[in-house]
């Protein structure tokens, strides 16, 4: 009797350690290969990134420590690209969160055909980014572009607008596609986060004399202020990588004035073949991008906390 009542305490500890072992046995497949899809091409690139390795030349690579990155701080392409970086992301995702919190708002509310209205609002998003660029790049021609023949005949301007050949103005056009075609990600995310928001709250704060926007700013943000944070933390680094628009529309220009970083990495390691200095790019790139994303983590984990 006593052999038999110790079989249970000697199979414990083996059940336990099974236990144990089981969530890092399901997270293995997954590790594996987010180490070799991700983390080696990584690590790949940084080893690059110290060669001057221009693929015409295989035999002349030779190891250069650091020399690229002292060669990229010196160029001013860089600057200009990094600048324009920053204009593309500033004004891009805040101008897609805010025309996707509108569009929420309002299909959010009862109205005729709210249904075919909630699926055509996602088309712009469900487009190939090729088309949409090649439709925007139709829509802004100076000869033949439906916006200039609108702006022409409401005696907005006295003449055709080349937008996306002036260098002051392609940037800005480029940036309104991208926000047309990434308001609708907002929307729909932002409206399952309103329909996860009580009645109840609206209907006490209306009891308690609340006007719209006070119920809009103490009851809606608060409700989803988490959607925003996430939405925001994914375009913010989908928009920074984002070239597909800006290749097809531009291809960079004129000059340089719609070119950014990940496109100017793109042109150097695949068109000019110089994939050492090309990395570099690319590796100073997703620096600079994890330090933006370390910042709005812990500036939105601060807000969470309040």
């Amino acid at each position: 009797m006593s052999f038999s009542a110790a079989l249970p305490d000697q199979a414990a500890p083996t059940r336990t350690w099974r236990n144990r072992l089981l969530p890092y046995g399901l997270l293995t497949p997954a590790v594996v290969v987010t180490v070799v899809i991700v983390f080696l091409p990584m690590i790949e690139a940084v080893v690059t990134s110290l060669y001057a390795f221009v693929l015409f030349r295989p035999n002349a690579a030779r190891f250069v420590g650091l020399d690229n990155y002292m060669k990229l701080i010196q160029d001013p392409v860089f600057w200009i690209t990094l600048k324009h970086t920053a204009i593309w992301i500033g004004l891009t995702v805040p101008l897609q969160m805010g025309l996707g919190l509108i569009a929420a708002l309002i299909l959010n509310r009862e109205f005729p055909w709210r249904g075919l209205a909630r699926a055509l609002v996602i088309i712009p998003w469900a487009l190939p980014s090729v088309v949409i660029a090649l439709m925007w790049r139709w829509i802004y021609d100076a000869n033949t572009g439906v916006l200039n023949e609108i702006l022409l005949r409401l005696s907005i301007i006295q003449s055709a607008i080349p937008w996306l050949a002036d260098p002051d103005k392609a940037l800005y056009a480029v940036v309104v596609t991208l926000t047309w075609q990434g308001f609708p990600f907002f929307a729909v995310m932002i409206l399952a986060g309103l329909q996860g928001i009580p009645k109840s709250r609206y209907e006490a704060a209306s009891i308690d004399g609340a006007s719209a926007w006070r119920q809009f700013r103490h009851v809606t943000l608060p409700g989803i202020a988490g959607v925003l944070a996430t939405a925001g933390l994914l375009r913010i680094i989908w928009v920074a990588n984002s070239i597909d628009v800006i290749f097809v529309m531009t291809g960079g220009g004129p000059g340089y004035a719609t070119q950014t970083l990940p496109l100017y990495a793109f042109i150097k390691a695949r068109q000019n073949l110089d994939f050492g200095y090309g990395t570099t790019i690319a590796v100073m790139f997703t620096v600079l991008l994890g330090v933006v994303v370390a910042i709005y983590i812990a500036r939105m984990s601060r807000e969470v906390e309040r």
